[in-house]
């Protein structure tokens, strides 16, 4: 007999954080314009980022700043989904960079990837991506690389790491959906996990693209897409249930500069743009 997982989470709450310029839109009823608590949370979930993926040896101490934060090139203009402990502290994060669905591949981040210098795959690692993204231009929606996975160690037996990882799927419906994009270590069954939840492999002209070594990360990873639309049907349900938490959840951006009118159209227009790509011990958070 199959066991049935439970619908409820533990953990405190999740917030959002937007970048400065984006488009939110109107659907979203919890707008906080606080530029000192977006610096304090970014900052604080760029420390737990760095001092998790130091433990696991997936970067060196002179990768960190002198406070011990991880930056990664596009936090700025990324959305964060920040999970807090009861204490209010960060205890779990994701990273969401939307992109314009014209998006070239030399403008990705997965472009860093080992897979993109192969002799054999970089061509067709290109090819798939191009693909995604003219498939996300035709139906309207973003390209995204979702990443900067981090779940605090006290956590990674629990599901927060299930929540966090369904809440992006979450965020991306209630942006206006989105197909996109995920680097994934194999280690800890990481990868296996986000193809329980919808994962697929990355795929161009019938043939699925290998697992590579990282020799950045030190170990298997995979290249996996998502398409917003399209979760494993067994977390469905719980994929809209956070869609709608994402309404009225706190919803914290700096101030905005003024923009034109027609800006702000052209981000409305672009915003429904995510970014999806989860490293590390996805496995651990919900073993």
């Amino acid at each position: 007999m199959k066991s049935r997982c439970k619908k409820e989470f533990p953990g405190g709450r999740l917030v959002l954080l937007a970048p400065p310029d984006a488009f939110v839109p109107r659907r979203f009823e919890n707008v906080l314009r606080d530029g000192q608590r977006h610096g304090e949370l970014l900052a604080a979930l760029q420390r737990l980022r760095g001092e998790l993926y130091l433990n696991e040896g997936a970067i060196r101490a002179d990768q960190l700043s002198s406070d011990g934060r991880h930056r990664m090139a596009g936090d700025e203009r990324a959305w964060h989904v920040v999970a807090l402990d009861q204490h209010g502290q960060v205890a779990g994060c994701s990273r969401y960079l939307a992109h314009p669905n014209t998006v070239a591949f030399h403008r990705l981040a997965v472009r860093h990837a080992a897979l993109a210098g192969s002799r054999r795959w970089g061509g067709l690692f290109r090819d798939a991506v191009a693909e995604d993204v003219e498939r996300a231009r035709r139906r309207g929606v973003s390209f995204v690389e979702v990443g900067g996975w981090a779940l605090a160690p006290k956590l990674r037996r629990s599901r927060e790491g299930l929540r966090i990882a369904l809440a992006t799927y979450g965020l991306a419906r209630a942006l206006g959906g989105c197909i996109g994009i995920t680097t994934a270590t194999r280690r800890h069954c990481s990868s296996e996990i986000l193809r329980r939840i919808g994962g697929q492999a990355l795929r161009t002209n019938r043939v699925n693209l290998p697992p590579y070594h990282d020799p950045q990360y030190g170990c298997e990873m995979e290249v996996l897409r998502f398409d917003s639309l399209q979760p494993s049907p067994q977390f469905e349900s719980w994929v809209n249930d956070l869609c709608s938490y994402w309404l009225t959840a706190p919803v914290i951006r700096t101030e905005a500069a003024r923009q034109s009118f027609s800006l702000q159209l052209h981000r409305l227009a672009a915003a429904v743009q995510p970014e999806w790509a989860f490293e590390d011990n996805l496995a651990l958070a919900v073993q």
